[in-house]
């Protein structure tokens, strides 16, 4: 404190030492208010996008499961299909079909069916190895094309035959001739000179494990026609060529009680792998795959005579 003194007038001047101001507690409890719904907002955001992205992914999850409930394109086109060919009598036995059918449900998937011949069945196949590969080899390329445009689901090649089925029993003594060579029963038929192995195929083909392969076709009607011998004798190849998958190949003939079909499938297929034969129509084979080691150059332990 400082004093001053004047002779006529007293001033006095007093100095007061600096005291800081406390806050008001008002002011503080605002603050925490403010703090307090800053934070509740920004959870209230954070839960916000929680639900919405869980709400998402749960109606896109229903989605998609419903769509996987829908009937695939190919079984739907296969169904109308039938169903306007109800009454035609071109087409395989309801007896058959089911043959065929079981063996397809119980193939490991996915399943590799290779089928001989453009029918009236080809989408009904190709329906019921849905989540596999069906490949068709047609010997008429405009069908073959015909068949792409209109269904582009479906896979499928044409291949040159030259047998003919006035020929089959030189076409038999032929390949067994030649079992030790240029048709043996294990090869890759790609790279053969033998006169009944279709080799313009393809490559990837002859690269595949064939699960189920169909014989029904080409036609075989007339003596100059191709008939299956060539069919028969290709599938039982790649049959027993197989490299990997499963060890066993379920081979179906159509047609069976045909002399060229029977006689070429006792060659090449064997009476000791047919597990049945349905009024005489569809013949069951389960072929084994063999090694290429072995040295075998017969594809079965009887041969059958051929007729004359």
């Amino acid at each position: 404190m400082k004093n001053t003194i004047n002779n006529s007038n007293t001033n006095l001047i007093l100095l007061h030492p600096f005291i800081q101001k406390q806050g008001n507690p008002n002011r503080l409890w605002l603050i925490a208010l403010i703090s307090v719904s800053a934070l509740a907002s920004l959870m209230t955001v954070i839960y916000t996008r929680e639900l919405f992205h869980t709400t998402t992914t749960t109606r896109i999850a229903t989605t998609v499961d419903h769509q996987q409930q829908r009937l695939p394109k190919s079984v739907m086109k296969a169904l109308v299909h039938y169903a306007a060919n109800a009454n035609s009598t071109d087409h395989m036995s309801q007896t058959d079909i089911e043959q065929v059918t079981d063996v397809l449900k119980q193939c490991t998937s996915p399943c590799n069916f290779l089928v001989f011949g453009l029918t009236r069945e080809t989408l009904l196949w190709n329906a019921l190895n849905h989540y596999g590969r069906t490949v068709f080899i047609d010997e008429n390329r405009y069908h073959a094309a015909y068949m792409e445009e209109k269904h582009p689901e479906i896979e499928a090649y044409d291949v040159q035959y030259t047998t003919k089925i006035s020929e089959l029993n030189e076409l038999v003594t032929s390949v067994r001739e030649q079992a030790h060579n240029e048709c043996r029963p294990v090869q890759n038929l790609l790279f053969s000179d033998c006169k009944i192995g279709l080799n313009d195929l393809p490559n990837q083909l002859y690269e595949l494990d064939w699960d189920v392969i169909l014989v029904d076709g080409p036609r075989g009607y007339w003596p100059e026609g191709p008939g299956s011998i060539s069919a028969i004798f290709t599938a039982a190849v790649l049959a027993r060529s197989k490299k990997g998958g499963n060890h066993k190949t379920h081979v179906f003939v159509h047609n069976y009680m045909r002399e060229v079909e029977r006689v070429s499938s006792e060659e090449f297929l064997c009476k000791e792998n047919l597990i049945k034969s349905k009024k005489d129509l569809l013949a069951h084979f389960v072929v084994e795959r063999v090694a290429e080691e072995s040295g075998g150059n017969q594809f079965c332990h009887n041969h059958p005579t051929a007729t004359s």
